[in-house]
């Protein structure tokens, strides 16, 4: 099978199984995506949302956010990973989009990673979400599921990876690609002891391909 046609059945399969793939982060517009996701490095998508709705209400805008009390922030966000530098992000990115972005949470990658706390994935998923821009935000799932199933070679990196999906994957199709990937690694293609009796893309998959040789 050619890597063309392992894309293709990849895609054909997500596009009628999920269909409506999004995020699993709750929020209500961009700056409460952007705290979400800041929040979510290394961290569970559900503890995140078990956290944010008390970060929200008391730093409902950029405003509030730049003139929180670093302790009273802390004490919100202290069940997730990291709070210590991740409360000096959130103090610091809301200080920045007063002072540079009139307040508003800007849509392309190379303005939000500037802002402290974001990095080249942040500002994928930030821009893909909201903007449905051609962005594949690259985390431990789509890493791993992407290396397993075939749709990367030799990729290293979490940057080789992006780009050698966003060559592979029809411009249209990227922003929710980066959904598909994330949710089946979550879910299917697990870490340790993936779930490959439930997955519906192990025909082509080379990571079952290769455990059915061994197993022989």
């Amino acid at each position: 099978m050619t890597k063309k046609e392992r894309y293709v059945f990849v895609i054909d399969y997500f596009q009628k199984h999920s269909p409506n793939a999004e995020t699993e982060l709750l929020y209500d517009n961009p700056f409460e995506l952007l705290v979400a996701v800041i929040l979510s490095a290394q961290c569970t998508d559900v503890r995140v949302n078990q956290t944010t709705p008390a970060v929200f209400r008391r730093y409902p805008t950029p405003q509030k956010l730049a003139k929180a009390d670093f302790d009273d922030l802390f004490q919100l966000i202290k069940s997730i990973s990291y709070p210590n530098n991740k409360t000096k992000h959130l103090i610091g990115m809301a200080n920045m989009l007063l002072e540079k972005f009139n307040a508003e949470v800007p849509m392309t990658v190379d303005a939000l990673i500037q802002l402290p706390g974001v990095g080249r994935k942040t500002a994928n998923v930030v821009t893909s979400v909201i903007d449905k821009q051609p962005n594949m935000a690259v985390d431990t799932h789509v890493f791993r599921v992407s290396n397993r199933i075939g749709l990367t070679t030799n990729a290293k990196t979490p940057l080789a990876t992006e780009l050698q999906l966003v060559k592979n994957i029809p411009e249209q199709l990227i922003h929710k690609a980066h959904h598909w990937l994330i949710l089946h690694g979550r879910y299917v293609c697990i870490a340790r002891n993936p779930k490959c009796n439930i997955c519906g893309l192990k025909e082509v998959c080379k990571y079952y391909e290769k455990i059915k040789i061994e197993k022989h």
